[in-house]
């Protein structure tokens, strides 16, 4: 069974940033790709940003373009969400998910991952 730890999360000012790390705690069989999706109070989970494992290539939500960054480290099998210019609308619970199968609709939904973290919380104060 493969866990996902996520770390990296806390409270920032408005305009600061924050650096999210995770990292499997087991063997995976397959990484097609791996992704953050966040969940505010209220909301449904929803698609940050990923990254295909074999070529690099990312994706971002337009909310996010410009501001995050994702990041992986092959050797490390760790991926990391580098966050600048936060804006207290980006509080919410931020999940790391691995999806171990072709992602037909580019990763952008939950269902298209396989095994998922605990979540970390990002509060981002005005």
């Amino acid at each position: 069974q493969v866990q996902l730890v996520e770390s990296g999360g806390g409270l920032v000012q408005a305009g600061g940033s924050l650096r999210l790390s995770c990292a499997p705690s087991g063997r995976t069989s397959s990484t097609y790709a791996m992704g953050w999706f966040r969940q505010a109070p209220g909301k449904e989970r929803e698609f940050v940003t990923n990254i295909q494992w074999s070529d690099g290539r990312t994706y971002y939500a337009d909310s996010v373009k410009g501001r995050f960054t994702i990041s992986r480290d092959n050797a490390k099998n760790t991926v990391y969400l580098q966050m600048n210019t936060l804006k207290p609308e980006d509080t919410a619970v931020y999940y790391c998910g691995v999806g171990a199968r072709y992602q037909y609709y580019g990763g952008i939904y939950p269902y298209e991952y396989d095994y998922w973290g605990q979540g970390t919380q990002v509060t981002v104060s005005s």
